[in-house]
């Protein structure tokens, strides 16, 4: 099936490792130019250039599409709009928003901090407005169409156990707004969908998981962690025209942990 996507310009947010990888190379498979943005890892220790210049080495090496590296820190108003220049100025005018950077503290409610809690909301929540915001003054500026995908998580449905109160109200939130774009953008041919993932095997999580795989696996009703690719094919399909008839939808891409 052809997407249509050939030559179309992609922003992925948070594209240098797991899931935001994995939809750089889904997007730049179906001829789409991507800009990869990156930032620091969660931790704030590392700083994921030299990643983000891999993934784009890759996609010019396996996919003969262009590409291009950018920092930005998503929760900066400055940081997102120089971004979109940049992307404008290297590959073209932005088509397809992929909102996939996140960060998720790990802490008791009773525990986390107000600035814990603020900056989980910043980079998730309010990264998701800005890059959306950019996004969609560009697309009304110019008369062109577009299409946006916020990644929330099966989280925002069933919360967890394990101290992420303040990811995962953020990613309802995500919900929440992309529903409200969404009726807002309708009329002007803007599709804003989002996708609920499940738990997926990326280098955050492979550690963890391979210390104990079964404990894992026995969570979802599929019986196995989901591969980064299962839920970039979705992520691809809702930026492609082929989606042209969905607009405000989350899409449950969870293996069964969430089933709506």
């Amino acid at each position: 099936m052809d997407l249509n996507l050939k030559d179309k310009v992609g922003l992925v947010t948070g594209g240098s490792r797991g899931l935001g990888k994995a939809i750089c190379f889904a997007l730049a498979a179906e001829g789409a130019k991507v800009l990869v943005n990156y930032y620091r890892s969660a931790d704030g220790k590392v700083d994921l250039a030299d990643e983000a210049a891999a993934v784009v080495e890759k996609i010019k090496a396996t996919h003969g599409a262009q590409a291009l590296a950018v920092p930005a820190d998503v929760s900066s108003e400055a940081d997102i709009i120089a971004m979109f220049d940049q992307a404008r100025e290297g590959l073209g005018p932005v088509d397809v928003l992929v909102n996939n950077a996140a960060y998720c503290p790990v802490l008791p409610t009773a525990e986390i901090s107000e600035q814990e809690w603020n900056h989980a909301f910043q980079v998730n929540m309010t990264g998701t407005f800005l890059g959306s915001r950019e996004l969609v003054r560009r697309l009304l500026a110019s008369g062109r169409t577009g299409r946006i995908v916020n990644i929330s998580s099966q989280a925002a449905f069933r919360g967890s156990r394990s101290g992420k109160s303040a990811y995962d109200a953020s990613k309802g939130a995500i919900v929440a707004f992309t529903v409200s774009l969404a009726r807002e953008m309708a009329p002007h041919g803007i599709g804003v969908n989002a996708v609920a993932p499940g738990l997926m095997y990326t280098e955050m999580l492979a550690p963890y998981v391979d210390a104990d795989p079964e404990k894992f696996n026995a969570r979802l009703p599929i019986g196995r962690l989901g591969k980064p690719e299962e839920v970039a094919n979705v992520v691809v399909f809702l930026a492609s025209d082929r989606s042209s008839f969905m607009t405000g939808a989350t899409v449950d891409v969870s293996g069964g942990m969430l089933m709506r």
